[in-house]
C-alpha cells in the first residue's frame, strides 16, 4: 500500500522495505519500544545507528547492519591455554564456598556443645532459637521457669564463654 498523505503515520518493515500506514497510537507504541531498546544498546556501546536512520530502527538489534560486534565475546570461548576453561566456568558466584559453610557448621556445633555443658536446659533454648532467632531472653526464662534477672545474668556469662570459642 502506498502512502499518499505526507503526514500519515506508518511503520517501516525493514526486511521488505515496505511502509505500512497505521494510527498514531500504534506507531508510537511500536517505535517507543524500539527507541527504548536502541537507547539501551547505544548506552552499552553496541548500537551505532545514525540519527538519520532512526526511523528505520525496529529494535531488532541482532540483525541490524549498525550493530557493533567487535567487543562482544561469547561465554563459550576458551580463555585458558589448554582450551578447557571458558568464561562461563570462571564467572564468580555470590554463594558461599563449601569450605566456609563447613567451617560455620563446625563452629555452630562446637558452640552448641559448650552451651550444653554449661546449662542442662540448653536443648530447650536451642529449639526456641531455631523457631524464632529473635526470641528474647525474657521469653526463654519464662519457658524454662526461671527468674528473668537470674537467667539474664547466666546468659551474660554464657555469651562471654561462647565468645572465647569464637575468638572475639
Amino acid at each position: 500500500m502506498k502512502i499518499n498523505d505526507k503526514n500519515q503515520p506508518f511503520i517501516y518493515i525493514r526486511t521488505t522495505g515496505e511502509k505500512i500506514p497505521v494510527s498514531r497510537e500504534v506507531r508510537d507504541a511500536c517505535y517507543g519500544e524500539a527507541a527504548r531498546i536502541r537507547m539501551r544498546e547505544q548506552a552499552d556501546g553496541h548500537c551505532l545507528c545514525p540519527q538519520s536512520e532512526v526511523w528505520v530502527c525496529d529494535g531488532d538489534c541482532l540483525i541490524c547492519e549498525h550493530r557493533r560486534f567487535g567487543d562482544l565475546i561469547s561465554l563459550d570461548v576458551p580463555v585458558s591455554e589448554d582450551g578447557e576453561d571458558t568464561l562461563l566456568n570462571v564467572v564468580p558466584s555470590d554463594a558461599p564456598s563449601i569450605e566456609s559453610v563447613i567451617a560455620d557448621r563446625d563452629l555452630l556445633d562446637r558452640l552448641f556443645a559448650r552451651l550444653r555443658e554449661l546449662d542442662p536446659d540448653a536443648d530447650t533454648m536451642i529449639a526456641m532459637w531455631q523457631d524464632d532467632y529473635k526470641v528474647s531472653d525474657r521469653a526463654i526464662a519464662k519457658a524454662l521457669g526461671r527468674p528473668q534477672r537470674a537467667f539474664a545474668d547466666q546468659m551474660k556469662r554464657y555469651r562471654t564463654e561462647l565468645r572465647r570459642i569464637r575468638d572475639f
